[in-house]
């Protein structure tokens, strides 16, 4: 039945492709395709298509262009079409090594699958002939086979194609070679010669192909490669013109090759080595020679199970997820690091450039089904204008805020769906920014910090509350009466000291008119501090503090001490005047000294208490 059903479809393709044939223009029927050969590349789970096709002109005119068309059943598969190397949407002559075919999107009337005009380098004259080498990627459209399997089986995809290179131009001779990614084959298809050697199967060659022929092309193989597809990927680039440009990459991935059946089994995967043979334990990813800081997490936080190695030319990062991933398991994390702006970003004045990867390598035979890429660009950037490496598609520009931003950075919003390896280029995005403007974050770091600090001050300074607590005034009040009472008690001590030097000079220089002056002033002073004393102690009276009655006690011991203060004077006049014999003197006056400290300790312990 399903032998019935692609032979009755490859009539009809056969029926319509030659309607297609007879719409073509003129112009288009003089190119003919000499010699074809393909490479049908099925290695991986990216089936690639390179062609060397050599264009002939049997027609009386030069021609300038020829088209690229391909099935409308495989367009929502076709990732790239151009040559490694040259940029999406780009060839290249095989007979010239630098200038590249211009490509660009077309129609062909009566055809419904994607079409590409390719402009070429210089025209082909009647009877010349070119060789143009053409590189096209499919993604998705290998098909797991069975779509189930164990955790202990291998897996096997099934690919369908055409076994003739679809182009609207006759094609006088050609061959197709497909690779495969090992010798296991359950079954292919067979057009005329087929040939199948380990890993390969030749088909052709094939002469005089009509234009737009089909033959369904089915290869049921074993494809135990990684079927890794990065279901969604966010590319963050901000730049800072302090000389750093982060990068953050928040990635969902999913093994998108046959789905786990059955329970998964630690032991047996661990043990037997070919349990899980098609599943994913780790991948590689290149990041650019100049990043630092690389970090590797998920929503739990770091993860650990990952190894760096720095090279010349890149730094390759082994990332392990924390589980493998089989046939239908997914995983998400995200990897950010650092780099040095100077090797990406350009200026000449106040004209800004900045050149970077559009998308970087994940890994190996990447698929990305939609990316999104955020370029934020330093507060006060204007006339952005982007030049991407293939046509993508903008979201209106948004705002970013981050620390001491006043009026936002501008954020670069762009997307872009079904990208692989070749989709690697680079973009250029040009804006203007005036210098003056990097002064704005220092400058508002300074005002901050004047403002916090003017109001520190207003604010000790101020006493905001709305009714005054009286206990507090109280204590308040007592604790300045006190603090006065110890200067004026500190002073009188300090004037009995004045007045023992007195004393003693009296007794060396035996001038009785220096002793009654320092006896004058002695007492001046002592009537003045003792009568202030006795004020503040009124006051702590009033204000009902237990401090009054220390004062009186201070009070009570100052009698005492100037007393004996008094007697030193006198004693130290009598024996001046010999009255008094030396030794009784000295006797009198080790036992006054003894009295008077240990009255001052007892007013220096009372001072203390207060």
């Amino acid at each position: 039945m399903a032998t019935a059903t692609l032979a009755t479809r490859g009539f009809v393709l056969c029926s319509w492709a030659l309607l297609l044939a007879a719409a073509v223009s003129r112009a288009e029927e003089t190119l003919v395709n000499e010699e074809v050969r393909r490479l049908l590349d099925l290695s991986t789970h990216v089936a690639k298509s390179t062609a060397d096709v050599t264009l002939l002109n049997r027609g009386g005119e030069a021609a300038s262009h020829f088209f690229l068309v391909f099935d409308a059943e495989i367009a929502p598969h076709l990732a790239f079409v151009g040559r490694q190397g040259t940029g999406a949407l780009c060839l290249k002559s095989s007979d010239d090594d630098d200038p590249s075919l211009l490509i660009s999107e077309t129609t062909i009337k009566g055809h419904s699958g994607p079409a590409y005009k390719v402009h070429l380098a210089s025209p082909l004259g009647p009877g010349e002939r070119v060789t143009v080498a053409t590189e096209t990627v499919f993604s998705h459209s290998l098909s797991p086979f069975p779509s189930k399997i164990a955790q202990t089986e291998r897996q096997l995809v099934v690919f369908e194609g055409n076994h003739y290179f679809y182009s609207p131009y006759t094609t006088l001779t050609q061959n197709t070679r497909v690779r495969l990614a090992s010798k296991t084959v359950e079954s292919y298809s067979k057009l005329q010669t087929t040939t199948k050697t380990d890993d390969s199967i030749e088909y052709g060659p094939y002469t005089d192909v009509a234009p737009f022929s089909y033959d369904p092309l089915r290869v049921h193989y074993e494809n135990n490669s990684p079927f890794l597809t990065v279901t969604r990927l966010t590319r963050v680039i901000e730049v800072s013109h302090w000389g750093n440009i982060a990068v953050e990459e928040t990635l969902d991935l999913r093994h998108s090759g046959a789905v786990l059946q059955g329970p998964f089994s630690r032991y047996d995967y661990q043990r037997q080595p070919d349990s899980g043979v098609s599943s994913i334990k780790s991948f590689k990813t290149i990041l650019p020679a100049a990043a630092q800081d690389v970090y590797y997490r998920d929503e739990i936080g770091n993860i650990s199970t990952s190894n760096l190695l720095v090279l010349d030319d890149s730094v390759e990062m082994e990332v392990r997820p924390r589980f493998p991933l089989f046939g239908g398991w997914k995983t998400h994390y995200y990897i950010g690091y650092n780099l040095p702006s100077y090797e990406y970003l350009f200026h000449h004045g106040e004209q800004y450039a900045l050149k970077m990867r559009f998308v970087d390598h994940v890994f190996d035979d990447q698929v990305i089904d939609d990316l999104t890429v955020k370029i934020i660009l330093p507060e006060g950037a204007k006339n952005i204008e982007v030049q991407p490496p293939y046509s993508v598609s903008r979201s209106p520009d948004e705002q970013h805020f981050t620390y001491l931003d006043t009026f936002g950075r501008p954020v670069i919003v762009a997307h872009k769906s079904n990208l692989v390896e070749n989709h690697i280029q680079d973009f250029v995005l040009y804006y203007t920014f005036n210098k003056v403007l990097m002064l704005q974050e220092p400058l508002l770091v300074v005002a901050a910090f004047y403002i916090l600090f003017f109001t520190v001050i207003v604010y000790v300074r101020l006493d905001f509350s709305i009714t005054k607590d009286p206990a507090v005034e109280t204590r308040m009040k007592v604790a300045s009466i006190v603090e006065q009472t110890v200067g004026l008690v500190s002073r009188r001590l300090a004037a009995y000291r004045t007045f023992d030097e007195a004393v003693s000079r009296y007794k060396s220089a035996k001038e009785t008119a220096v002793l009654a002056a320092a006896r004058k002033q002695l007492d001046a002073e002592h009537r003045s501090l003792t009568n202030e004393i006795a004020g503040l102690q009124s006051r702590l009276k009033t204000e009902g503090s237990d401090a009054a009655e220390k004062v009186a006690e201070l009070q009570r011991l100052d009698s005492g001490l100037r007393e004996l203060v008094n007697k030193a004077g006198q004693d130290a006049e009598r024996l001046v005047q010999s009255k008094l014999a030396k030794q009784p003197y000295l006797e009198a006056e080790k036992l006054n000294t003894a009295k008077r400290q240990e009255v001052v300790l007892k007013i220096d312990g009372i001072l203390d208490a207060l």
